[in-house]
């Protein structure tokens, strides 16, 4: 007797749901470098980079490195967490506010608190700005 292997039922749909994701992530990576200009007027800097974007996942936060330019030579690196998808919180910001909260954070001076700044190995300085924790001040 000989079995065999039939494709499960739910494949086309799988490959929707993934060709999806990659468009979400595809918008939420180009808004995020998108807004570099945005994110230096904001601060005051001559240019912004946008050295890393990364969409939430259920498994992780939001991400977006920014490299601040200024005139007088000097830089600032500072990596932003946004929220999780899987988050229900409602004092969660959502994937389109990111960047709006990270220029506010910018442009209202980019105070540094610990109450809003949390490790992250992978960040300059070893911390990053948790901007729903600043949002909630």
């Amino acid at each position: 007797m000989t079995s065999t292997a039939t494709a499960p039922r739910h494949m086309h749909r799988d490959i929707e749901d993934d060709e999806d994701l990659a468009t979400t992530t595809q918008i939420f990576v180009s808004k995020l470098r998108a807004s570099a200009a945005r994110f230096a007027e904001a601060a005051g800097a001559d240019q912004a980079i946008v050295r890393e974007a990364v969409p939430p996942a259920r498994h992780r936060r939001s991400r977006c490195r920014v490299v601040l330019l200024y005139g007088n030579g000097q830089e600032c690196d500072v990596t932003f967490l946004g929220p999780v998808s899987s988050s229900t919180s409602a004092k969660e910001i959502t994937m389109s506010q990111f960047d709006t909260a990270i220029r506010l954070w910018l442009g209202a001076g980019q105070e540094r608190s610990r109450r809003w700044l949390v490790p992250d190995e992978e960040a300059a300085g070893g911390v990053a700005v948790d901007v729903t924790a600043w949002l909630d001040r």
